[in-house]
């Protein structure tokens, strides 16, 4: 009794605490405790009841409602905290078991990708010429898994590469791009090749396997077989490391720098590479002999042809086979054959009813011509008839247009809402497939080879289609296999430009950039410059200008690239 008074009760001194434990031992309770503490005064008369046989017994009071409330009250607590601390170590035991599931999935990984890795060393060893080294046998299978255990019983890689030359400029320049060899690789062999007769079938055959005009990814599986991924990615790798920077060859100056009503909008050789014509928003086609641009000594170079236009050319073609022939777009909705032979334009196709942006001659039937126009119409044309052959409906502007060189039926143009479609010209009711993945509108859209187009967007990437991936119901997004970055472009049109796997597309921050189609970083990037218009000579400030326009010349590696000021270069890999 008198804990729970010390206990529940306030005393100022020692002597009132006394007098107080000798009032108690005669039923008096303190004032302040009688009233804070009812029940607890109440219980404490009941024990001290002046007649013993009334007091309670030690059962009563167990049961009485005071005790069990305060049990209950305590039990609660307890069982409360109890709770509270399993919920804790049941969440922490979560965290560990799905943080040790998570590192076991981790490590499978790991064994499954140095085990792939090895035996494409081993493979790779085979294919060497027999002196070069070879794997020491103690690192073979050296890499074992026993459920999750793993032991890791040497590096094979360190003893070849103890033994091989100093590190060069190439192998610097991959090293330098680790992470992302390292991402195409695993994503290049992981990659399923679907076969001849799987793509025959998939898709229209004469379309994807002509047997004729194979490209190079044919050539890529005749070298190293079918569905050879590590012989694709070594091509890749190859090409990619045999360049390393563009080379400035020649730059032609027509006298007009810096004038915005100079920007080069399209550049075209002709059939033979000898010559190059250029157009833009100064409404002229001028004709430059190619041999012409590596000549210093001259001041300003003359066309030897130039062609004036009412409007804005906003793309010129030169075509494949007439070699004198070239086809313009304009601001007006123009489309225009010119013969160069003689610098007169002879013969108009008039049916577009807003800005034209693109024309492109078909390889295969050099009579047959394309245009897409801001009126949402791509149109198809032949030099023999002054009306459409045929015109296909888009949902937004046409951006470019573009025949497949491997099949006379085979065109693709890219578009402002954001997709690139192909059609097969026996069928344009509907398209052959759509290719949707950009975030932006598609600016360009190229073939690399008879199964593979390139896309260019104002998204800033490029990204590389398997049209044997394709399907002619609804999007086609997974057939998107790579996706290029490294240059800028959120506005303008920055030209794009294939050839042999290669891909140069310029900048707004006013550079050239160079890809290889199986690796999604640049090979290199070449700044462009300004030009002083009183010297003609290059400046560092670039004014504001964007590389506008770029033009692959096959025979020689070389690139032709004009940007905003009016200025061309001849960029050469090396």
């Amino acid at each position: 009794m008198g804990d729970m008074c010390q206990l529940l009760g306030s005393f100022d001194s020692g002597r009132s605490h006394a007098a107080t434990m000798q009032d108690l031992s005669h039923r008096i309770l303190p004032p302040s405790f009688l009233s804070e503490n009812p029940k607890e005064a109440g219980f404490c008369l009941w024990l001290l009841h002046p007649e013993p046989s009334l007091r309670p017994t030690t059962r009563k009071i167990l049961q009485s409602d005071f005790i069990s409330e305060n049990q209950k009250i305590s039990g609660g607590e307890l069982f409360s905290t109890i709770n509270e601390e399993d919920g804790e170590s049941e969440l922490l035991l979560y965290f560990l078991l799905s943080l040790n599931e998570q590192k076991q999935k981790d490590a499978s990984v790991l064994v499954e990708q140095i085990q792939r890795i090895e035996n494409d060393i081993q493979e790779v060893e085979k294919r060497r010429p027999k002196k070069t080294l070879g794997l020491s046998s103690s690192s073979q299978d050296s890499f074992t898994a026993c459920g999750n255990n793993y032991n890791h019983r040497g590096d094979p890689s360190l003893d070849v590469l103890s033994k091989m030359s100093p590190v060069s400029g190439k192998e610097t320049k991959l090293m330098s791009n680790f992470k992302q060899l390292e991402s195409a690789y695993f994503s290049m062999r992981s990659n399923i090749q679907l076969s001849d007769s799987d793509a025959a079938n998939h898709r229209d055959g004469e379309l994807l396997t002509s047997r004729e005009k194979r490209c190079t990814s044919r050539n890529e599986e005749n070298k190293y077989g079918t569905a050879d991924s590590l012989g694709v990615f070594f091509d890749g790798l190859c090409k990619y490391a045999h360049y390393s920077k563009f080379k400035e060859r020649g730059i032609l100056r027509n006298g007009e720098f810096n004038n915005s009503a100079n920007v080069i909008c399209s550049l075209s050789f002709d059939r033979d590479e000898d010559y190059l014509a250029t157009g833009g928003v100064s409404k002229k086609i001028k004709v430059f002999e190619f041999q012409a641009l590596f000549n210093d000594s001259v001041d300003i170079h003359y066309p030897v042809v130039e062609m004036a236009n009412k409007s804005r050319l906003s793309c010129i073609c030169w075509n494949s086979y007439i070699r004198n022939y070239i086809a313009s777009t304009d601001y007006d909705g123009m489309v225009k054959l010119w013969d160069a032979a003689t610098g007169q334009g002879f013969f108009n196709f008039t049916e577009h009813s807003e800005r034209a942006w693109s024309v492109d001659f078909s390889r295969v039937d050099p009579t047959k011509l394309a245009s897409g126009s801001d009126d949402r119409l791509v149109k198809l044309w032949s030099i023999n008839d002054k009306n459409s052959l045929c015109t296909i409906r888009s949902n937004a502007n046409v951006c470019s247009v573009q025949f497949s060189a491997d099949s006379a039926h085979l065109l693709a143009f890219s578009s402002a809402d954001y997709k690139t479609y192909c059609y097969d010209l026996r069928n344009v009711s509907t398209p052959w497939c759509i290719l949707a993945g950009h975030e932006k509108a598609v600016s360009y859209a190229k073939f690399l080879d008879a199964g593979t187009l390139v896309s260019a967007s104002t998204d800033n990437t490029l990204k590389i289609w398997d049209l044997s991936k394709t399907s002619s119901n609804g999007l086609s997004r997974n057939a998107c296999i790579l996706t290029l970055k490294g240059h800028t472009n959120e506005k303008n049109f920055v030209g794009l430009s294939v050839a042999d796997g290669y891909i140069t597309c310029g900048s707004e921050t006013n550079e050239v950039f160079a890809y290889y189609k199986s690796l999604p970083m640049p090979i290199t990037a070449h700044k462009f410059g300004s030009v002083d218009p009183i010297t003609g000579k290059d400046t560092e400030d670039d004014n504001g200008q964007f590389v506008s326009s770029v033009c692959w010349r096959r025979k020689s590696n070389m690139v032709v690239a004009a940007n905003s000021s009016g200025c061309i270069k001849l960029l050469q890999m090396v």
